[in-house]
């Protein structure tokens, strides 16, 4: 196989840094080098950063090196253009600096998505760039279809009224907009429409940008058994390879019980906590696990719903409440920090800061696993075999919750009432669904052998001779037949 040194360029988000740091690995593991480059203040965070041969890390600032924190649109504006003019000029000195020094010159960038200046640089150096799709195949084709003959009709659709509409898009599941589109292509009210417009104007500046190719290859975090038509629904225009999931090969791995593989845990920026004892002390498959992401705040009201639903439910749990919440909620006039309950939940359950998703996933005391359906979080629980119950909040997790309840069917979704106290779920609701995961009933039990059917798709995906690991050697093998012909 021919030697390659691959410039991966991510974009500074959880969701963006995990897959790319295990599709860094497998790629090492093929014999290839990797150069991983993101913000200096990530780079800092990553407490636990991966020490393997042929991996290295060339950070560069983007101007917040004690990290940005959004306070209006017009900033976020500001830090969009600052990103982009620094990453490249940085990327440009990096791949000069490589090929002059002459050793171990870059033969491709890798970025994942929303960076579409990084393929104006490498094509400025005639080095192929390729996209990491971070998110399902579906969603890929939502965006394509979009912009490419259908926004008129999209958009019609989106006005009509939610009990009448149904989406058609080729190869894909029927949807309903307003509760399976992405939120920022619905209406929106005054304080998201500036955000949600420059959302949608950078995804369609990365296609236009892929337009300029000729049948362009997006690795993709999927599995081809999970998308078999989203996947085929584009391949005329767009060649989209699965390769996923990209989580840690240790917690593929049925005979590790989750152990080894440290370095490529599921949350790279902070340490263990005692989680996982208290977990051993619980029975199998008893334990609900509620984690809402990297960014998502919730509501002083919505968790005081949640943590009711858990208390009445009778289940064991293991609650993610970060330290940014708490200190958001500091600042919020008239609001206690602690949850009113907030003793009667340590008696009955645990509550932490931080642990790692896929080590809490692999574990045998896990049941259920309350998500805002983030798509690595969505991934990981299907390579787990762990049902859900889909709470979806923005961006992309409302489609997900769609694929998750409709499509694989290894989850319930909760119904928000969004005319109710700003689309607050109530407690009955959360403990309806998360009786229907736990229970012992008909329901439970299809969910419980979806969950097991996807979580044997998913390993063998990965494994020696797997579609995704055929797919990705594949790949790697042709990286020499992307390179711009002079």
């Amino acid at each position: 196989m021919p030697y390659h040194h691959f410039l991966l360029i991510t974009y500074p988000a959880q969701g963006h840094i995990n897959p790319s740091l295990q599709l860094a690995k497998r790629l090492i593991n093929l014999g290839a080098r990797v150069t991983v480059s993101t913000t200096v203040h990530v780079h800092r965070r990553m407490s636990d950063k991966p020490s393997i041969p042929g991996l290295s890390f060339a950070p560069f600032s983007d101007g917040y090196d004690d990290g940005f924190t959004r306070s209006d649109d017009s900033s976020y504006a500001h830090y969009a253009a600052e990103y982009k003019r620094r990453g490249t000029e940085f990327v440009t000195d990096l791949i000069n600096s490589a090929a002059e020094e002459g050793q171990h010159p870059f033969t491709c960038v890798v970025y994942t998505f929303l960076q579409n200046w990084v393929a104006e640089v490498a094509r400025a150096f005639h080095l192929p760039a390729v996209v990491l799709w971070t998110q399902p195949a579906v969603l890929l084709d939502i965006h394509y279809f979009y912009f490419h003959g259908y926004r008129d009709y999209v958009n019609e659709k989106i006005t009509q009224e939610p009990s009448s509409c149904s989406l058609e898009l080729p190869g894909l599941p029927p949807l309903q907009p307003s509760r399976d589109l992405p939120s920022f292509y619905l209406e929106s009210n005054s304080s998201t429409k500036f955000r949600n417009s420059f959302i949608v104007s950078r995804i369609e500046k990365q296609f236009r940008d892929l337009d300029q190719e000729v049948k362009p290859r997006i690795l993709a975090n999927t599995v081809e058994a999970l998308e078999p038509d989203a996947l085929r629904a584009v391949d005329d225009k767009l060649d989209v390879i699965p390769i996923g999931p990209l989580i840690p090969s240790a917690f593929l791995d049925d005979d590790q019980d989750g152990g080894g593989d440290s370095s490529y845990g599921g949350n790279i920026f902070k340490r263990s906590d005692d989680y996982v004892e208290w977990l051993d002390s619980q029975a199998e498959k008893s334990v609900v696990y509620v984690s809402f992401g990297s960014f998502c705040v919730l509501a002083k009201k919505q968790m005081e719903e949640m943590a009711r639903a858990l208390l009445d439910l009778g289940h064991p749990f293991l609650w993610v409440i970060r330290e940014k919440v708490k200190k958001e909620k500091e600042r919020e006039e008239e609001e206690e920090e602690e949850l009113s309950c907030r003793e009667e939940l340590e008696a009955r359950g645990k509550i932490v800061e931080w642990c790692s998703q896929v080590e809490v996933l692999s574990h045998g005391s896990l049941g259920c696993f309350v998500t805002h359906c983030g798509w690595n979080s969505t991934m990981e629980s299907l390579a787990s075999g762990v049902p859900m119950v889909a709470f979806p909040q923005w961006l992309d997790q409302k489609t997900n919750a769609k694929l998750v309840e409709d499509v694989w069917k290894t989850g319930v979704r909760v119904d928000r009432e969004e005319e109710k106290e700003e689309g607050v779920v109530e407690a009955g609701e959360i403990k309806r669904c998360l009786d229907m995961v736990m229970g012992s009933g008909e329901k439970a039990k299809e969910l419980r052998e979806n969950a097991d059917k996807w979580k044997r798709l998913a390993r063998e995906a990965v494994k020696e001779g797997g579609s995704s690991d055929k797919n990705l050697k594949t790949f790697l093998h042709h990286v020499h037949d992307l390179m711009p012909r002079s």
